[in-house]
């Protein structure tokens, strides 16, 4: 906890006052052009991976960047997505997986989650990931196939299935490698990221 209250002092004496018209600006406005959709491991820091303020992006991060497919119903994920397309207007959507995560680590080598049944049952949403990774050991490539398949039930959301036959909304698949700070643009899922 003295890290935590010794970060937030540094942030108060030092980066908020080299941005306090950023601040200032975001009192009052709240316009990110991304929701970035990315696992809650805590190596995988969307801002800093991507360059921007605060403001740019609206954040969504769940272990295992899972994103389930729409199911009517009080659904956090679904409510921050509708939010984020609806509201607040966002033109891209990036899913974004990396590489050691520890979600497909578990379902890849089948590690007993016994002990954690909430989140056994979290990882069972990447059931059609698994099936679709040839080598159901191979994590790299089940990280992969985890990122087109949460693009894929992104699709089933009302408000993005609108917003993309609208041509309002882009949906990309990433997948960031902690050991080398590369980002890769999963193919036909849009432009190239920058690397």
């Amino acid at each position: 906890m003295q890290d935590l209250t010794e970060g937030v002092a540094r942030f108060q004496q030092v980066v908020f006052p080299a941005k306090k018209e950023l601040f200032a600006h975001l009192a009052g406005h709240h316009a990110p052009h991304t929701l970035f959709i990315g696992c809650s491991d805590a190596r995988v820091v969307p801002e800093l991976i991507t360059g921007c303020e605060p403001g740019e992006l609206f954040v969504v991060r769940t272990a295992g960047n899972l994103v389930p497919a729409y199911t009517p119903g009080a659904d956090g994920v679904a409510a921050s997505v509708e939010y984020a397309v609806v509201a607040l207007g966002v033109t891209d959507v990036v899913v974004c997986g990396h590489s050691a995560c520890g979600a497909m680590t578990a379902l890849a080598h089948g590690h007993d989650l016994s002990g954690a049944p909430a989140v056994a049952g979290w990882l069972r949403l990447a059931d059609a990931s698994v099936a679709r990774t040839a080598t159901a050991q191979d994590v790299p490539a089940l990280v992969r196939q985890n990122v087109l398949a949460q693009l894929a039930n992104l699709a089933t959301h009302p408000s993005v299935a609108r917003a993309l036959a609208e041509r309002r909304l882009a949906l990309r698949g990433w997948v960031f490698d902690i050991a080398t700070g590369r980002v890769e643009e999963l193919e036909g899922t849009g432009s190239p990221a920058r690397s």
